[in-house]
């Protein structure tokens, strides 16, 4: 029986090489995978998911008001799908981890979702929360503060490095823009700058 995998960590801890490293996998075997990507993250370019050491594949794009069990059944009728992995897998609705889990259940394709697990006020992404309550597996991807502890949470900050408490939840941006710490260090800066 197929099931739902969350794959989740704090920026930096290599989601995106991951799962083109499992999607090379599939295909090496001579299988087929689907990978999706959600189409408001530009960084690179929509349609493909690039990882930080410069691996990348090409991705269906979608959006937040797309149908992910039909994206996947209209792939299948072209070629049979072995896997269906998901980059950048926080920016899911919760309808979409339900349409996933039907691809599962319905379809007995395993899917593998990669994503972060908070936002940059320490608040759940609205995928990530579905995902962490209704995946079959759980599995955290480890990344590294600077002060050597184990990075859980994200920090956004300013361009003086100053972490910024407020805005909107979704910003895309990469170190430029966010780093990736500990609980230690996410308290020292954000709380200190916001009170």
């Amino acid at each position: 029986m197929a099931k739902l995998y969350f794959y989740y960590s704090s920026m930096n801890a290599g989601k995106s090489t991951a799962l083109l490293q499992s999607s090379y996998n599939y295909q090496e075997r001579g299988m087929n995978t689907l990978v999706l990507a959600p189409k408001l993250d530009d960084r690179y370019k929509i349609g493909k998911v690039t990882s930080r050491i410069g691996l990348q594949a090409d991705a269906t794009a979608f959006e937040t008001n797309d149908d992910l069990y039909k994206i996947t059944q209209a792939a299948i009728d072209e070629r049979p799908i072995h896997c269906v992995l998901i980059d950048e897998a926080q920016f899911l609705t919760r309808e979409q981890v339900f349409q996933l889990s039907e691809v599962t259940d319905g379809l007995n394709i395993p899917v593998l979702a990669y994503g972060i697990r908070t936002d940059f006020q320490g608040e759940p992404f609205e995928g990530s929360k579905y995902l962490l309550a209704w995946s079959d597996n759980l599995k955290e991807l480890k990344a590294i503060c600077h002060c050597g502890s184990k990075a859980t949470m994200v920090l956004r900050q300013d361009q003086q490095g100053n972490a910024i408490t407020e805005g909107s939840q979704v910003a895309i941006g990469g170190n430029d823009l966010y780093i990736s710490v500990c609980h230690k260090h996410f308290k020292e800066n954000f709380y200190k700058t916001k009170y």
